[in-house]
């Protein structure tokens, strides 16, 4: 890397991010063009500017995307889910699973050639120790069930490569659970740490088998992998066997949208996650190139909590909705790439049902709902009612794009019926702690990526994400119907009653007025020439094992 560009560097931005950037092997080469790249070239390490620091590396808790940046690239899945068909295909399982008739038993014949970094076996054994850890929890270490694994039971290891999980209902999207990166598989030593010892500073002790390893680590600024020399199992139906391509990638933290843009688009960092909207004209250039990747799950949107007597008010809920003119926030603060939601998953989903019509913009009808149920605009504009003024807070989702100009956005479009939108910012912690806090957020913004019908359930179960706090501390629920209906879909042996079950969960969200999805969010990566290869895994994560870079 040049002087001249670290001095540059360095006044735009601080000294972390030059440090972090200054160990980059080939960051500072000219990338070539795609034109008669010809056949993959191995060698090089490669740039990858990430908008937010990891914080766990435990597959079960791993779904915030800079978590599974790196997860996805260190372990490897029993099962592969093509990213185009979403059909799932045998990686580390030798064949697709047995299953029983109501979907309570899986049988799974392994591989007998795979190897953790540690030269340990991955074995039955080790599969078993993986998703009883994932299925059952482990509260002494904070460990707790992954909302992808539904009524799990037991294991049971039938011989050295074959093991069988039981279940105490029917689990119709355990296989495809076994495909994502919460059920990345590690070895039996990483298995024994703790919650807390699969977070930042012990990066290089988590042991997965996949075709990178974790070989350092800067907290909160840089992790750098490298390629498994003698890794040989991707999944059969990949062209490309054996190791990875990439000698290495390092992960570097570049909060700033201008700063990640800027070093990819000057040739100083190689690829970037999070290009927002604005910014994508500058990867029309010559020589640079934009993936807008589909999510294929909960689109970004509003949730409305059911545990605030406010936003308990059907009334009020129905008023919030037609109050607020999502296409103007698309048109405003977004591209092509994020298409406006016709519902609450993405066109893209399993189960997608289209339920346009209960999220039309008539602010009209708004003040009219708000008329009468009684709230009454105070001095200042601001509706009242009992003495309890219309005022709602809502979280600045940090890992979703523009959320902060989405809700400044909200806030103008509501103020003109008469409701006040505070927002709340904070660090991630500080939004995970108010999320679950009944009176800290009346509306959540937030979105979910799984290709599964459960995804719904992921997001909206009372006993998952909670994203509508329908639970309550005594084991209560709100609204029992839609719970039955998100059990239904993670319990329903057949296809056909998966999917009827997620279209009645959907129009049950809608017609109550649960929910405002704004648009079908992407992950938007900007890259250089250089870069071959390049995709991601079914929700929008990286997958480097293909990528390879043109010397």
């Amino acid at each position: 890397m040049t002087r001249p560009f670290r001095a540059t560097l360095a006044a735009a931005v601080g000294a972390a991010l030059v440090a972090a950037l200054a160990g980059c092997a080939g960051a500072a080469t000219a990338p070539t063009s795609n034109a008669g790249a010809g056949e993959p070239q191995t060698g090089g390490t490669l740039t990858y500017l990430e908008p937010q620091t990891w914080n766990t590396l435990y597959p079960g808790s791993g779904g915030f995307y800079p978590n599974g940046g790196v997860i996805n690239n260190i372990t490897d899945r029993l099962l592969y889910q093509d990213p185009e068909t979403l059909e799932l295909e045998p990686w580390i399982a030798a064949e697709l699973p047995e299953v029983n008739a109501d979907a309570t038993e899986y049988t799974f014949t392994l591989r007998d050639d795979v190897t953790y970094s540690d030269g340990t076996p991955l074995d039955a054994e080790n599969v078993a120790k993986n998703f009883d850890l994932l299925g059952l929890g482990d509260p002494d270490r904070k460990f707790t069930v992954s909302e992808q694994v539904t009524n799990y039971e037991s294991s049971e290891v039938l011989d050295e490569h074959t093991v069988r999980f039981h279940f105490s209902a029917p689990a119709p999207g355990f296989a495809q659970a076994t495909s994502a990166i919460n059920a990345g598989l590690l070895s039996d030593e990483t298995l024994d740490r703790t919650s807390e010892e699969f977070g930042p500073g012990n990066a290089t002790e988590i042991i997965g088998s996949g075709p990178f390893v974790v070989a350092s680590e800067e907290i909160g600024t840089k992790i750098s992998l490298t390629a498994r020399e003698d890794y040989d199992w991707a999944p059969p139906s990949l062209e490309h066997q054996g190791r990875a391509y990439l000698d290495g990638i390092d992960y570097v933290v570049a909060a700033e949208d201008s700063v990640r843009v800027g070093t990819v688009v000057s040739r100083q960092a190689h690829i970037a996650r999070g290009i927002e909207a604005p910014d994508e004209a500058q990867f029309s250039a010559d020589g640079l190139h934009l993936l807008a990747s589909a999510t294929n799950g909960v689109n970004n949107g509003l949730s409305f909590r059911l545990r605030d007597p406010i936003t308990s008010e059907l009334a009020v809920r129905q008023a919030l909705i037609a109050g607020i003119d999502r296409q103007a926030i698309v048109d405003t603060l977004f591209s092509d790439s994020y298409p406006l939601a016709t519902g609450a998953l993405a066109t893209t989903a399993r189960g997608y049902t289209d339920t346009s019509e209960f999220y039309v913009y008539d602010p009209d009808q708004a003040t009219k709902l708000l008329d009468d149920a009684g709230w009454v605009p105070g001095s200042d504009g601001i509706r009242e009612k009992d003495g309890t003024r219309l005022s709602l807070t809502v979280n600045e989702a940090l890992p979703q794009p523009r959320s902060r100009e989405v809700i400044t956005l909200i806030q103008d479009q509501l103020k003109d019926i008469g409701v006040e939108i505070t927002l709340l910012p904070g660090d991630q912690a500080a939004q995970d702690a108010a999320r679950g806090v009944p009176g800290e957020l009346q509306v959540y913004h937030s979105m979910v990526g799984r290709a599964d019908y459960d995804v719904l359930k992921s997001q909206y179960y009372s006993g998952n994400r909670n994203a509508l706090l329908n639970g309550y501390p005594d084991g209560t629920v709100a609204d029992e119907e839609l719970d039955a209906l998100l059990l239904a879909i993670a319990s329903s042996p057949t296809e056909e009653g998966r999917q009827e079950a997620s279209a009645a969960a959907q129009q049950r969200l809608a017609e109550q007025a649960y929910i405002l999805p704004f648009f079908e969010e992407p992950q938007v990566y900007g890259y250089v020439d250089a870069v071959h290869g390049f995709a991601t895994e079914s929700i929008g994560r990286p997958s480097f094992y293909n990528t390879w870079l043109a010397q």
